[in-house]
């Protein structure tokens, strides 16, 4: 990874054979800025929403859609790969925005965490991003998902799941995608694009696993943007002092005090980030409460103390890595 803190601002840009992670989103399901604290002002005011009025959203690392990632991946015969990981209710800003800007022209497969609505409600909007056909005849986009998350999904989304359409009934140009069942284990990757991926099941509050992924192979990633505890299985894949040392770990972090019940707030994020012990750190997954500049300041100083550079992500953060 470039630069000599291992983070890269958003308008810099990979070499030709060089892969990169672009952060989509940062957010909470309920996104920054938060709205009660525009329609409902506090006094003071939130300042961190009230940004959101006068500086725009490219030029402001507080304004936070749903979490989301984009793999630019450079193959070993240099040809590049678009994987994206989840599709939220701000899939389609996300695309204005950050696709335009970082020259990314397709999606050639997608990966989703859960099925929850700051991960699926976009997909709809996939149709957007391949080629058109008024009677649907394109090559589909490949989703690799749970069990579970595939059969929330045929109910939310049934005209994108079901093959055939009904007697009598009129084509109407859909997203078309090849619905790939993974499971939840750890010791069952799968490949996407070309890219190795292994699931990371992680408990989303004590009722409900969700997956986080281990992917690269000359820089290990982990990508885990919903957790409220690790299994020792998956801890395990993951730790310095386990199966070995990640390069990146993009990780959880909702609240900036406290706890949550399906979440790990700030302090368990930086206790977590000491546990596993990975290279370094980014932050993924804030409400409101974080404020990008004055807490990147702590996390500056935190990072010295204990030799782990942590530091918030924010919208359009381009990482250049080798994986």
């Amino acid at each position: 990874m470039a630069a000599s803190n291992g983070f890269v601002d958003g308008a810099a840009t990979s070499t030709p054979s060089e892969s990169a992670l672009i952060f989509l989103g940062t957010g909470c399901s309920s996104m920054v800025p938060n709205l009660m604290c525009l329609l409902q002002p506090s006094n003071p005011s939130c300042s961190v929403c009230f940004q959101s009025l006068s500086i725009p959203p490219e030029r402001n690392p507080n304004y936070r859609c749903n979490t989301s990632l984009l793999i630019d991946y450079c193959g070993d015969a240099n040809d590049r790969k678009y994987i994206l990981i989840d599709v939220g209710k701000t899939f389609r800003e996300t695309v204005l925005r950050w696709f335009v800007s970082h020259r990314i022209p397709r999606v050639d497969s997608i990966i989703l965490t859960h099925e929850h609505a700051d991960a699926v409600l976009g997909l709809d909007d996939i149709r957007a991003v391949q080629p058109f056909s008024p009677t649907n005849d394109i090559d589909p986009t490949p989703i690799y998902l749970s069990q579970h998350s595939m059969d929330s999904i045929a109910e939310k989304f049934p005209y994108l799941v079901r093959k055939k359409l009904k007697e009598g009934e009129e084509v109407r140009r859909v997203a078309q995608i090849d619905w790939n069942i993974i499971d939840d284990d750890c010791n069952q990757p799968f490949s996407a694009s070309g890219l190795k991926f292994t699931p990371l099941p992680v408990m989303h509050g004590e009722d409900y696993i969700c997956l986080g992924f281990l992917f690269g192979e000359k820089s290990r990633v982990a990508y885990i943007s919903d957790v409220s505890r690790f299994p020792a299985s998956t801890e395990h894949v993951i730790s310095k002092s386990g199966a070995g040392q990640l390069d990146l770990l993009i990780l959880d972090s909702l609240y900036k005090t406290g706890s949550h019940n399906v979440h790990l707030c700030f302090p368990q994020t930086l206790e977590t980030v000491k546990r596993l012990c990975p290279k370094q750190a980014l932050l993924i997954g804030m409400t409101h409460e974080f404020d990008h500049h004055k807490d990147n300041e702590f996390l500056k100083e935190w990072s010295k103390r204990e030799g782990i550079p942590v530091q918030l992500a924010h919208d359009g953060l381009r990482v250049p890595i080798h994986l």
